[in-house]
């Protein structure tokens, strides 16, 4: 396995010496070929900025006001409005369910019966007259899993 593994990385080792060694055909144009952009120089320019350059946030294709309101709106009312208050909402309601009610009521209750002396759980909490149970004839061989 260890050699294979030296095969392997003699291979690796070869091909990147390779790799080094060979010349590559550049086809970026010349430096000179490129050209300039021209940064804005008067108070006008920053103030009021080439149009051609505005991308869309695709709320409106034509109007870039209308675009930039339309999207700090729909951002402000998914993260502040939905996620933060939503959580929030969420996190503090009541429980729907009454477990913690359930729950609290059960420790009570056996608050109460270990003062009163009373087994937990009652032996005979279904009477066992009302139930039909096979005889030991019956369950004779048969395994019992508790």
């Amino acid at each position: 396995m260890s050699a294979l593994f030296r095969l392997a990385n003699r291979n690796v080792l070869q091909n990147s010496i390779v790799l080094r060694l060979s010349r590559t055909i550049k086809t970026s144009q010349k430096k000179d070929d490129t050209a300039a952009v021209v940064a804005p120089t008067t108070k006008e320019d920053f103030a009021n900025p080439n149009p051609k350059n505005w991308v869309s946030y695709g709320f409106d294709y034509k109007d870039k006001v209308n675009d930039r309101n339309t999207t700090k709106l729909s951002f402000f009312t998914a993260v502040t409005l939905c996620l933060v208050w939503g959580t929030f909402l969420w996190s503090y309601s009541p429980d729907p369910m009454l477990r913690d009610w359930a729950q609290r009521e059960a420790y009570l209750e056996l608050r109460r019966r270990e003062k009163a002396g009373v087994d937990l759980i009652n032996p005979n909490y279904v009477d066992p007259a009302s139930m039909n149970l096979p005889s030991d004839e019956e369950l004779d061989g048969v395994e019992i899993i508790i």
